[in-house]
């Protein structure tokens, strides 16, 4: 096989089971091509003594027919899941040097299928970022080249400080840029306000959140408790559904874990839609909105009606206080997260005269303006006098947006089409932290999905007027994933595979 990291997850496990590809000669093949693309920056650790004992492993199985969902297949883990004895610092210099005695419950139920660890994907610090510009470990470039630029401008900028070459989204830039560079099979990634989404539309990628509470939050760092969800990155539709049946499931050790069995996702993929309703949200037709975002969204229609699907309009009238709200809920209980950083226990300690000191030369050496910027935000709005003014408040419309989803499911419809982002990828630099409300901006369609606690899937619709990559977003009802891979193979199929670039990183 000339170039194994071409293959698809679906088309590399056939691949293994017939044993025309070892899982070494798999894992040997990614760990080559990441070695290859350290300029992007997607990566932030690389295992391979892991990964090829790993692959060893499988395939010892895979000789005795003893084959897991996942076995053999490469994959990679955003910085934001406890790896034991692996580097696990959420891209934060706070958790210098940290490596847990123990596994997120996501990673080990992957590593119970078979799968085979790479390394450690990069990520804004704590995952608050939608452009992967916060890492301590530097910005990641995605594999895409920016409009009028060629493959040496792009190269030289690798080599510098990656300005002016695209950003991969975020806060899972690097696992959405190692899946569009083909230096994993897939991967896992978290959403809390379109993480998954932003990124995976970015980038030409899959990308799904599932329901809150479908996959364990056990051992992922938190940013905020009741918005984060894990789920994953990948080429297409049916790897998406792949990876997720592994990443989902019950556990004890999350409170807000959904006990319930999870469904056979992949067999979701490619049944027909006739007769559902998806409806059309005209709160997000937003002002401004560029004119190739709103051709995107008619073609996303026409391709479902072409399927037998009924569109219907529908009103979700809190929709325009959705971001706002997000801006009070996700810092404030950033806030409360991130106080158990204190240089104490584990990771940075900045020396002080007194313990207090030490407190505050840690929290300063340690975070990075953005995280700072949202923890300041959240104790404002927790501090006593503005806590009912904002706080409480924001709950109040939280509760809103969540009242809007059900009526409009109330109503008959079976998922909701909307754009995943305003626009297609932007520049390294380009929005700067001198008006963060720029960058938050990108959130402005994902992030209702997440106060709600819905599942939403981002698929690639097509290419922008420059060439990009954008996405188009279905928000479905809770716990029925298995409806929103069904409508979005019919995009995927209907919009065709989106043609991924070529190495010009090499």
């Amino acid at each position: 096989m000339s170039d194994p990291t071409r293959l698809g997850l679906a088309e590399a496990r056939a691949a293994l089971r017939t044993k025309s590809l070892s899982a070494v000669e798999l894992a040997k093949a990614h760990l080559s091509a990441i070695e290859k693309a350290r300029g992007l920056n997607a990566y932030v650790v690389e295992c391979p003594e892991k990964a090829l004992a790993m692959a060893r492993e499988s395939d010892a199985r895979l000789g005795r027919g003893e084959a897991r969902p996942l076995e053999g297949l490469p994959i990679g883990v955003k910085d934001l899941y406890a790896t034991e004895g692996v580097h696990t610092q959420a891209c934060s210099h706070i958790l210098d040097g940290f490596r847990p005695k123990y596994e997120s419950t996501v990673t080990s139920q992957l590593w119970r299928d078979g799968a085979v660890m790479l390394g450690k994907l990069n990520m804004d610090e704590f995952a608050m970022g939608s452009s992967n510009e916060t890492s301590f470990y530097g910005p990641v470039a995605s594999p895409w080249l920016p409009p009028n630029r060629d493959a040496e401008w792009a190269r030289a900028a690798l080599s510098g400080d990656k300005k002016g070459l695209l950003v991969p989204g975020g806060s899972s830039g690097g696992s959405a840029s190692a899946v569009a560079a083909h230096l994993c099979l897939a991967a896992t990634a978290s959403d809390t306000g379109g993480s998954i989404r932003q990124p995976a539309a970015f980038t030409g990628t899959v990308g799904i959140k599932p329901t809150y509470g479908r996959c364990s939050r056990w051992g992922m760092v938190a940013f905020a408790s009741s918005l984060d969800q894990a789920g994953p990155i990948a080429r297409s539709v049916r790897d998406c559904a792949i990876m997720l049946g592994s990443m989902a499931g019950y556990d004890p050790r999350d409170a807000t874990s959904h006990d319930a069995p999870v469904p056979d996702y992949e067999a979701a993929v490619g049944k027909s839609i006739r007769g559902m309703k998806i409806g059309i949200p005209r709160e997000y037709r937003i002002d401004g909105m560029p004119a190739e975002i709103e051709n995107l969204w008619e073609r996303g229609i026409a391709w479902l009606r072409a399927a037998g699907a009924e569109i219907v309009d529908i009103s979700l009238p809190h929709t325009k206080t959705a971001l706002p709200a997000y801006y009070i809920v996700a810092p404030a209980e950033a806030s409360s997260n991130l106080a158990r950083y204190d240089g104490v226990r584990y990771g940075l300690r900045a020396p002080g005269k007194d313990i207090r000191e030490m407190y505050e030369n840690t929290r300063r050496a340690g975070f990075g303006a953005e995280v700072r910027r949202r923890v300041l935000i959240g104790t404002y709005v927790l501090s006593a006098g503005y806590y009912d003014a904002y706080y409480v408040r924001a709950q109040k419309i939280r509760t809103l947006i969540k009242r809007d989803f059900e009526q409009a499911y109330a109503s008959g419809i079976d998922a909701i089409l909307t754009p995943a982002t305003p626009s297609a990828a932007f520049g390294i630099g380009e929005k700067t932290s001198a008006d963060p409300i720029e960058m938050y901006l990108n959130d402005i369609f994902t992030v209702t999905v997440n106060m709600a606690g819905l599942p939403g899937v981002a698929v690639p619709g097509g290419l922008s007027g420059d060439g990009l990559p954008l996405g188009l977003q279905i928000i479905g009802r809770p716990f029925d994933e298995e409806t929103l891979f069904s409508i979005a193979e019919v995009i995927e199929q209907a919009a065709g595979r989106t043609a991924l670039p070529q190495p010009w990183w090499t």
